[in-house]
């Protein structure tokens, strides 16, 4: 199960980011934010618990990347992020961690994810957290700066003829590939979605993050050879290209057989902030285009 998102923030000098995975990294020299000025602030948290602060938080700690990303966004450059190594050891969210750290910071939960509706769900956690750091005016601003990248990337692919997709992430364990479809929910399914296209993957996913899974031989339901086939290999382990390169299933594929298997840049981050969506925003268009 993957990581609920935790930001927790705190109204006082310096700054500070925990790792949920027991971890903390901090750099050599401290980061002022001390720009976020103003009054008292009060935010509802997903929990529906009422967070108030003296004044915007310039002491933040965020437990997750996405949190982190929206924070950098903002303007607000944390000391650190969660331990990168074990961002990997996918884990559900800790009431217990919650408590414990309320004990000494206030602390902000974020959704993080809801796959009944993604994108709203970006735009809230986005805004409450900018509302803790005194950044109310920069997320209007890089939220409109995102819809409109949306409106033209959705024009550009309409225009290049659309068409239907399917993401996925592939993980090996010796010799068996697991591989994991974003399906009807999923932050980067919407994004495709509100860009014009189709969601080709039509398989059972979980009800927080959209996320499915299947084999090599549950692709064989996809049949149509114009569907375009996106992955994210960014930690350097290729499975389709390198694991699944002598595999008779999918090297069968109809749109393997066509090319259409698409390996996205490196470091675009399909969990993120509204800047890693319209990265993705931006790789869609670059794939439908070309």
């Amino acid at each position: 199960m993957i990581r609920t998102r935790i930001a927790a923030l705190a109204a006082t000098g310096a700054v500070l980011l925990l790792s949920a995975c027991g971890t903390t990294e901090q750099p050599a020299g401290a980061v002022d934010n001390a720009d976020a000025t103003g009054g008292p602030v009060s935010v509802t948290d997903s929990r529906g618990k009422e967070i108030k602060l003296d004044a915007p938080a310039t002491n933040v700690v965020a437990l997750e990347w996405g949190e982190a990303e929206m924070l950098v966004t903002l303007g607000v450059m944390p000391s650190g992020v969660a331990d990168a190594k074990g961002y990997g050891t996918w884990e559900g969210r800790s009431a217990a961690l919650v408590k414990q750290l309320e004990k000494y910071v206030p602390v902000l939960v974020t959704k993080g994810s809801d796959a009944k509706d993604n994108l709203t769900r970006l735009r809230e956690d986005f805004t409450v957290i900018a509302t803790a750091v005194g950044k109310d005016t920069e997320a209007k601003q890089v939220l409109a700066d995102f819809d409109a990248a949306l409106a033209e990337g959705k024009k550009k692919i309409a225009d290049a003829g659309g068409g239907s997709f399917v993401m996925a992430d592939g993980f090996k364990d010796g010799n068996a590939i697991s591989i994991r479809p974003f399906g009807k929910g999923a932050l980067v399914s919407e994004i495709a979605a509100a860009a014009g296209l189709t969601n080709a993957w039509q398989g059972k996913v979980d009800k927080v993050w959209g996320l499915g899974q299947t084999d090599v031989e549950g692709l064989t339901t996809i049949k149509d050879k114009n569907v375009r086939f996106l992955y994210n290999a960014s930690d350097g382990n290729d499975v389709f290209a390198d694991g699944l390169n002598d595999n008779a299933i999918w090297k069968s594929l109809p749109f393997v057989k066509a090319g259409r298997a698409h390996k996205l840049t490196d470091g675009i981050w399909t969990f993120g902030g509204p800047k890693s969506s319209e990265q993705f925003l931006d790789e869609l268009v670059k794939v439908y285009t070309s």
